[in-house]
């Protein structure tokens, strides 16, 4: 008779299990990646896609990713044949259009690293409604990064972007007010040029991310100095307050920088990896609040811009106004270019 019992509860037990097994199943976000061009996917992957996935990364996984990605940057498409292996060895599928990858999933990572095709890819995301998150930059262009936001405003879809830089330690500490009122801040990262982006966006977008991290938003106006190994530009923000990053290119750089505050000094760092992101991208996936606000955002790819603008102009202050009043005017333009394609 014990016996029995004993068989009883273990098939009971069985059961269970595999019931919560299914409705983990169920409630389990599926993640479409696009773009195979940069070591992000195969990081954020790797995270994401753990057999010991801790909880505040489990169940939210990549199951399909278009490898595509820049066509005309050889130094990311490139990569993309041997990243794509590497997806496939993580058990991904991988698709032969973001349609097919949208086709399957809940939410999206826009991974591609070269920025020109995010607006078109992104457009396609929000019309299916899938909350995005989009990689640095989030755009070759201030005019794309705003229409971005735009049109996911319009369509009621959450976005955001970030630099991983967001989330050093010292960078969070110092935003959650450990030194209380930032009075100003410098930091400093790789500066690295592409020439089919603006000049910090390719990856001088670390060190500016880190900056606004620490200053927030609010800046008013740039002025930059640019030499052939070292871009030094330095924002006025509202209430006086002064910031400015060094990108590097000629000499040994890293991630970094010193925030003044109201009770001292405090380290801008130190970098702490990918992982602190992706704790916050699944976080957004699975209440679709936006942790990083969208004027901030627009706000770092407007400063990026000016300090272009007064390269331009022989190193004059340029306002975050004037580039943002520019950029704006042609948004209507470029949405309308690529829904008639």
């Amino acid at each position: 008779m014990l016996k029995c019992i004993n068989m009883f509860l273990a098939v009971v037990f069985v059961s269970l299990t595999s019931m919560t097994s299914m409705a983990e199943d169920e409630i389990a976000l599926k993640v479409g990646m696009i773009g195979l061009d940069t070591s992000h996917s195969i990081a954020f992957t790797k995270v994401l896609n753990a057999d010991d996935a801790t909880e505040d990364v489990a169940h939210c996984k990549v199951t399909i990713a278009y490898p595509h990605g820049s066509r005309d940057i050889e130094s990311s498409y490139s990569r993309i044949p041997g990243y794509t292996e590497q997806m496939k060895e993580m058990g991904v599928k991988i698709a032969k259009s973001i349609d097919e990858v949208l086709a399957e999933v809940d939410v999206v990572l826009l991974e591609t690293n070269d920025g020109k095709p995010h607006l078109e890819q992104a457009i396609a995301v929000i019309d299916a409604g899938k909350p995005l998150f989009i990689d640095k930059p989030v755009s070759a262009s201030l005019t794309d990064a705003i229409a971005i936001y735009r049109y996911a405003e319009q369509k009621n879809v959450p976005v955001f972007t970030s630099s991983s830089l967001r989330y050093s330690k010292g960078a969070v500490e110092i935003r959650n007010g450990s030194i209380g009122k930032v009075h100003g801040a410098e930091t400093y990262s790789p500066a690295h040029l592409e020439p089919s982006h603006p000049d910090l966006f390719w990856y001088g977008i670390h060190g500016v991310e880190a900056l606004f991290t620490v200053m927030g938003a609010g800046c008013e106006k740039v002025v930059r100095v640019s030499t052939e190994d070292t871009e030094f530009v330095t924002g006025t923000w509202s209430g006086g307050r002064i910031g400015a990053f060094r990108g590097i290119r000629g000499y040994k750089g890293g991630y970094g920088g010193t925030a003044y505050g109201e009770k001292g000094l405090a380290e801008v760092g130190p970098y702490q990896g990918y992982r602190p992101l992706v704790v916050d991208i699944v976080a957004f996936f699975r209440t679709g609040k936006v942790p990083v606000d969208a004027k901030e955002s627009l706000e770092i790819y407007a400063f990026m811009e000016a300090a272009d603008e007064s390269k331009r102009r022989g190193g004059v202050p340029v306002s975050i106004a004037e580039v943002m009043e520019k950029a704006s005017a042609n948004v209507g333009k470029r949405i309308k270019e690529l829904q008639s394609k």
